[in-house]
């Protein structure tokens, strides 16, 4: 693949435009592509693919501040009291997204939007060209639908926003790249976070207002960096056995990755997810205790399985919003048409050189605070 400035090049050549809105991104784009070059080994499809999304990521970047340009307005819109969802990964935080994406009376992440913000939902007349398609040759060839809940409309997490800034979990999930996952585990996502407040302006312009439910499991590593940029944001968390957790992500990240490289080291894999969820878990806690509680609600796992409907009641008495009859009847409907997943045959954890004693020694104090924070009784 060609050096960082050369893709901004390309970039700028294909897309006509030549305005990033500031070169925050630079470090980040430059530390990728110096990874996917040196520590990848792609091979022909990972090399197509991997490009293809990193020009797709900068030509939608220089679109967004295109329509900055031209409609200065659109700074004017107001983010208020989002809903974050942070999490574990593999912890029903998905479902949880599609069950509140439900609610007509919010706005959340499209999949078909998430990648291609622009143009702006409410300038496209008639039924929008990026529903349905994928949105680049990564994603038609990387299969990762199939181990979340998926649907046209479907609700997705902020990684392509974050994507923007070039400071995005969603990379490490396509190749292994250590030292781009070393460099964004202790990197400040301000100016990410920044940006993709901007990026949810230009998405909800010209519609009407609604509140926004948002959500990435990544949001646990940098709450300080997201607390600055949205400070009235709220927080709901799903919780679940880390090594159920670990065991889960690491076959997702291995199912993606062997299609991009012919040689996947799985205890790589292994070693890269105790590392970043650990210290996720560990900085969520210290977030949560110096001060911030009371801006979480919490739900275990088995709850949300055994009566979703009535976790998302919990949660909006909590918000103190009402679930309407036609949220509740959109809800069920879709749970019974996608309460099947992830029963497949798991693989030996030994293939990822998972411990699960180590890792419950690992993630020993977020278990503590698990019990506390959400309680649940197969009973009750």
């Amino acid at each position: 693949m060609e050096s960082a400035n050369d893709l901004i090049a390309t970039a700028r050549a294909e897309s006509g435009l030549d305005d990033f809105g500031g070169d925050g991104f630079r470090e980040g784009l430059e530390i990728l592509v110096a990874a996917l070059n040196r520590e990848a080994r792609l091979n022909a499809l990972g090399e197509h693919a991997l490009r293809d999304r990193i020009l797709m990521h900068l030509k939608q970047r220089l679109q967004v501040e295109d329509w900055y340009r031209r409609h200065p307005e659109i700074a004017e819109g107001e983010i208020r009291q989002p809903l974050f969802g942070v999490s574990l990964p593999r912890t029903g935080s998905s479902a949880l997204s599609f069950l509140l994406s439900s609610d007509p009376a919010v706005r959340y992440l499209r999949v078909w939007e998430s990648s291609r913000p622009c143009p702006p939902p409410a300038t496209v007349a008639g039924p929008d060209p990026r529903r349905g398609t994928a949105a680049n040759a990564l994603d038609a060839a990387s299969g990762s639908g199939s181990h979340t809940p998926s649907g046209i409309d479907g609700a997705m997490e902020c990684q392509d926003l974050m994507a923007l800034d070039f400071k995005s979990q969603i990379f490490q999930a396509f190749a292994i790249v250590p030292s781009y996952s070393q460099w964004l585990i202790d990197a400040d996502l301000t100016e990410t976070y920044l940006y993709e407040k901007r990026v949810l302006r230009l998405l909800q312009w010209g519609e009407p207002a609604r509140p926004w439910r948002l959500k990435a499991p990544s949001h646990v590593l940098w709450l300080d960096a997201l607390d600055r940029v949205f400070p009235d944001a709220r927080f709901v968390m799903t919780h679940r056995d880390p090594t159920d957790v670990l065991l889960s992500v690491a076959t997702v990240y291995a199912d993606i990755i062997e299609r991009f490289t012919d040689t996947v080291d799985y205890h790589y894999i292994g070693e890269l997810n105790v590392t970043q969820w650990s210290e996720g878990m560990k900085r969520v806690i210290a977030f949560r205790e110096k001060g911030n509680d009371a801006r979480f609600h919490d739900i275990h796992f088995r709850a949300m399985h055994k009566d979703p409907v009535g976790e998302v009641r919990g949660l909006y008495a909590w918000l103190g919003e009402d679930v309407s009859p036609v949220f509740a009847e959109r809800m069920a409907s879709w749970w019974r048409e996608n309460d099947a997943r992830e029963r497949a045959e798991k693989p030996d954890p030994a293939k990822f050189g998972l411990d699960f004693a180590t890792v419950r020694t690992d993630f020993a104090e977020y278990l503590s605070r698990m019990e506390k924070w959400a309680p649940f009784s197969e009973a009750a």
